[in-house]
């Protein structure tokens, strides 16, 4: 496993299941240009998987470090994005709802 992995994991660990509860979303992450990653958000579950998902409503575009930060705490989601270091593809009202669904 990648360290891209290893941080895509433990955004699957702070996950708040009440804030799913009868939802149908499939998060797709690209990172580096070279690595894909979905959270399939259903009814109250969260199940990672490797690789890149057609069903996507949103992809969030980033470099492995900013995943990081994100991750961990130390960067903010929203300052990322308008800084130019993280770029959503998709629906963009989906990527807001990541801050509930993965609270810090």
């Amino acid at each position: 496993m990648t360290s891209v992995a290893d941080a895509v994991q433990a955004m699957q660990a702070k996950f708040n299941p009440a804030a799913a509860a009868g939802l149908d979303l499939v998060f797709g992450f690209r990172i580096d240009e070279s690595k894909h990653f979905s959270l399939v958000v259903k009814d109250s579950t969260c199940e990672l998987k490797e690789g890149e998902n057609p069903d996507a409503q949103v992809t969030l575009v980033m470099d492995g470090e900013t995943l990081d930060g994100i991750v961990s705490g130390e960067t903010d989601g929203m300052q990322a994005f308008m800084g130019g270091k993280l770029r959503a593809e998709g629906d963009m009202m989906l990527a807001m709802k990541l801050s509930e669904l993965f609270p810090a």
